[in-house]
């Protein structure tokens, strides 16, 4: 393994700027996964609503599918999951029927059998899943839609419960891409947050992946957490990178005890501070570069020949509900407690509260509990949104021609950027809005300037 202790030589000008502006722009914002956000989900998205989308799509346009497995053997007390803690697998098997009848549901209200290019499943834990239950799983899925030859097929999985034989099934299944979570090796900091395991756990787990072919492999890592010091997380990366991930996804801890109550069990008083968690995210940025790999958007890494990379240097890039993503298909439909679909005409959201999801399911219903529908401006903003979410960079009147907007409709938005233009953060050329590598930290900011729909500040994350 890499013993690291230190980071790299870092410009010390850009750090001292963007811990000068802390105190400014380190508000609260919404992670911009999806604009609108699901904060502003509402019932006037209902079943009836869903059909009638559902029934509009292209059958010539392949989609993605999105499967919500809200289960775990352990309960990571920093986590902001719909999940809970299940021993019981008649109770996982029972849910899992219950998926197979939700896409039974699907087929019903589709215009046909249509193609997917692209199957996610995340959790929760989808490796609580059984390898009956997944053939299962994966035999409704085929059943009802043609899968693409080539699709990828991704899974979000816990180290501490993957089993070789477990890999094995899935890779029969067609899965290529995995993310292993792992968060931090530190034992204290693992203590803190209730989730222990050991870097050969991880290591094993790389290998079984690796073992059946699997090339894209990605591993979680978050800052920001209790008793976490910049030492102590590089170390942990220099233990990850020996894994050679072709992708690291490193988020900021998002401490909403108010939203997510087990998150109370970690104690405030040993959360780093804002400046403290903005250089563990600058110091790990700088040696990740050091290691040769490319920083993309806000919180993603990737080798440079890796093909999250290469759609970044293409401008190809997306970001949806799971992070950055290549993912190119316009649908995407969800399956499972909470679980969020995204079609042309807007975003819908299952009912988050698994025993109203399996009684809607059972009786016959699409799950839907909200959603949104999509305005033009929502359209328009979403795209110069997910441009600077992406790119860091968005060029106005391009996206202005694309949605049939004239440029004076954004000068409030101008007006509003000027006080981070001044500060650096961002810049203005022409009719071209970037963010400055001082003003990264503050992405989540820059973009909220474009938001008219973002009234809830207190509901989001810290912006750093």
């Amino acid at each position: 393994m890499n013993a690291i202790t230190s980071a790299p030589p870092r410009p010390a000008a850009a750090l001292a700027d963007s811990l000068k502006l802390l105190g400014r722009y380190d508000g609260r914002a919404p992670r911009y996964t999806s604009y609108p956000t699901a904060l502003n989900f509402s019932d006037e998205v209902d079943e009836a609503v869903y059909r009638a989308w559902l029934s509009d799509l292209d059958p010539s346009r392949a989609l993605s599918l999105y499967l919500h497995i809200p289960f775990c053997q352990r309960l990571c007390w920093y986590c902001g999951c719909n999940t809970r803690v299940v021993r019981s697998h008649e109770l996982i098997s029972s849910y899992n029927r219950l998926l197979t009848e939700e896409l039974g549901l699907l087929q019903a209200a589709l215009p046909a059998k249509m193609r997917v290019g692209h199957i996610h499943l995340g959790g929760g834990t989808p490796n609580t899943l059984s390898r009956d239950d997944m053939t299962d799983l994966f035999r409704a899925i085929r059943h009802v839609f043609q899968v693409s030859p080539g699709a990828e097929i991704a899974a979000e999985l816990d180290p501490a419960s993957l089993t070789r034989e477990w890999v094995r099934a899935a890779a029969h299944h067609g899965l290529s891409r995995a993310s292993l979570g792992v968060q931090d090796l530190n034992p204290q900091v693992q203590k803190a947050v209730n989730r222990i395991e050991s870097f050969a756990v991880v290591e094993q787990a790389a290998a079984w992946l690796r073992e059946v072919g699997i090339l894209s492999l990605n591993l979680d890592l978050m800052y920001g957490l209790p008793h976490q010091t910049t030492e102590g997380m590089l170390e942990t990366l220099g233990q990850v990178v020996s894994l050679r991930p072709e992708r690291i996804a490193l988020f900021g801890y998002a401490h909403v005890p108010w939203a997510r109550p087990h998150q109370k069990l970690i104690p405030g008083e040993a959360l780093p501070g804002a400046e403290a968690r903005l250089d563990q995210s600058e110091a790990a940025a700088a040696w990740l570069a050091a290691e040769g790999y490319v920083r993309i958007g806000l919180d993603h890494f990737a080798r440079e020949d890796d093909s999250l990379a290469i759609a970044a240097r293409q401008g190809r890039l997306h970001r949806n509900f799971q992070g950055y993503t290549t993912d190119p298909h316009e649908v995407l439909l969800g399956v499972g407690a909470s679980s969020i679909g995204r079609l042309p005409q807007g975003f819908v959201q299952n009912d988050a509260g698994e025993p109203q999801w399996r009684a809607a399911v059972a009786a016959g219903r699409l799950p839907v509990k909200k959603g949104v529908a999509l305005t033009a401006d929502d359209r328009f903003r979403a795209d110069i949104i997910e441009r600077l979410m992406c790119d860091l960079r968005v060029e106005l009147a391009a996206v202005c021609a694309r949605h049939d907007e004239a440029m004076p409709t954004l000068q409030q938005d101008i007006d509003a950027l000027q006080p981070l233009i001044a500060d650096g953060v961002a810049r203005l050329e022409g009719t071209v809005v970037s963010v400055t590598e001082t003003g990264r930290p503050f992405l989540r900011s820059v973009c909220q300037v474009f938001d008219r729909r973002s009234n809830t500040p207190g509901a989001h994350s810290r912006v750093v």
